[in-house]
């Protein structure tokens, strides 16, 4: 499969290391592409459920594949979000064409974005981070239970089913949430005079004109590598949407993919990643 060139790519909340990330999915959509700049939009390594015991070779594969990225030198912000803070501590780390950062102003095309994960919004996180985490667990197990179901309707011929996307649309504090954290986030980047804000952490796709009596922008949000499989993509002037299609890959199999003279035998450490990142309240 050809490259595709793409300016700019952002993608959020991949969860790795936990039963609901689609890392092989995304590890194709990765090697299908050719970013000139990849931003990561928090979210992509879950500190938070981080676990040695449970850490498949494809979630390694798509750290390595980051990081090919940056040695040919692709532009790569590692924006940071609420499952991955306290990779905070490091913010403004640079090497290379890496940078690690909270949130990030980016010029494009006489424009500007303002570019971060959006966790600052919500309520939960500022005030009760115990109930988030807790919420967190609960989330991973629905989705696994979710992965069962759609195996069985699948045997049966039947189209795939999501539960939170289910229990979103309709609840209606879950529909007000995410309707008010797209106008915060709006009405804040209209007063700044940006001309995009781009988001991950509501798991909520999205392109969208906001328009406030103070002005109007355009909104912007990744959605997730859990459910959605969705990545925003700039080229030729146009924001798109993208959605992952697992028939447009049906030939494709990660482990047999050019890995591009990839050295796959160069592992990381697991125990050492799992060190370096688990929390000690």
């Amino acid at each position: 499969m050809s490259k595709r060139e793409v300016e700019i790519v952002v993608i959020s909340d991949v969860h790795l290391g936990t039963f609901g990330c689609h890392a092989k999915d995304l590890l194709k959509y990765l090697k299908s592409i050719k970013p000139q700049t990849l931003i990561l939009n928090g979210d992509i390594i879950d500190i938070w459920q981080f676990s040695k015991s449970y850490w498949p070779e494809a979630h390694m594969k798509v750290l390595r594949k980051v990081m090919k990225m940056v040695s040919q030198g692709v532009d790569v912000y590692y924006l940071t979000g609420n499952h991955d803070e306290m990779l905070r501590k490091f913010a403004d780390f640079e090497m290379g064409s890496f940078r690690l950062m909270n949130k990030v102003v980016l010029p494009i095309d006489g424009k500007r974005a303002w570019i971060f994960h959006g966790d600052v919004f919500d309520i939960t996180m500022q005030h009760s981070k115990w109930l988030a985490k807790l919420g967190a667990i609960g989330y991973d197990s629905l989705i696994l239970l979710n992965t069962f179901v759609n195996f069985l309707l699948k045997l049966l011929g039947r189209d795939k089913m999501s539960f939170s996307q289910k229990i979103k649309s309709s609840v209606k504090n879950a529909v007000k949430f995410m309707n008010d954290f797209e106008m915060t986030a709006a009405e804040i980047a209209i007063e700044k005079g940006y001309d995009y804000v781009i988001c991950g952490h509501i798991h909520q796709p999205e392109i969208k004109t906001i328009t406030t009596e103070k002005g109007k922008v355009e909104y912007l949000n990744s959605g997730d590598w859990v459910e959605s499989l969705t990545a925003l993509e700039y080229q030729n002037g146009k924001w798109d949407l993208y959605r992952f299609n697992a028939d447009e890959f049906a030939n494709e199999d990660i482990d047999t993919i050019n890995e591009e003279n990839e050295d796959l035998n160069a592992k990381i450490d697991i125990n050492l990643l799992y060190q370096s990142l688990i929390i000690k309240d």
